[in-house]
């Protein structure tokens, strides 16, 4: 399949539609979308995908680097994790160093202090 460039003035796409503008066949954009967490388009009332233009330009992004520069899936993920495109995983997420726990840590207890204190004031 050859790429296109979507219609300017068109805002949601069906997956032929996509599969079209970016080149691929349909089911290649199933599987990047178990691959790639910033492409899930939402599904219509009958079903169907519903992309948006954000997900074709992601797509057609993806297609560049798994296609054009020859990147693995992992490597086009870190990429669009770099460019703000792609969320990080749920374990990067949510991993804490020592400093932030550190932190936390130092945070909670002058809190603990802060509510001591306003309980005090008002049994006075």
């Amino acid at each position: 399949m050859i790429a296109r460039t979507p219609s300017p003035t068109k805002l949601f796409f069906r997956i032929g539609e996509v599969a079209s503008i970016v080149g691929v066949e349909p089911h290649v954009l199933r599987y990047w979308e178990t691959e790639f967490r910033s492409i899930r388009p939402r599904k219509s009332d009958k079903g169907q995908r519903v992309y948006t233009r954000a997900h074709v330009e992601t797509l057609l992004k993806v297609k560049e680097l798994l296609h054009g520069h020859r990147f693995t899936s992992e490597g086009a993920r870190r990429k669009l994790r770099q460019g703000g495109v792609e969320p990080l995983e749920p374990a990067e997420a949510h991993e804490v160093t020592s400093a932030d726990a550190e932190r936390l840590r130092e945070a909670l207890v002058d809190l603990r202090a802060e509510i001591l204190a306003a309980m005090a004031d008002l049994s006075d």
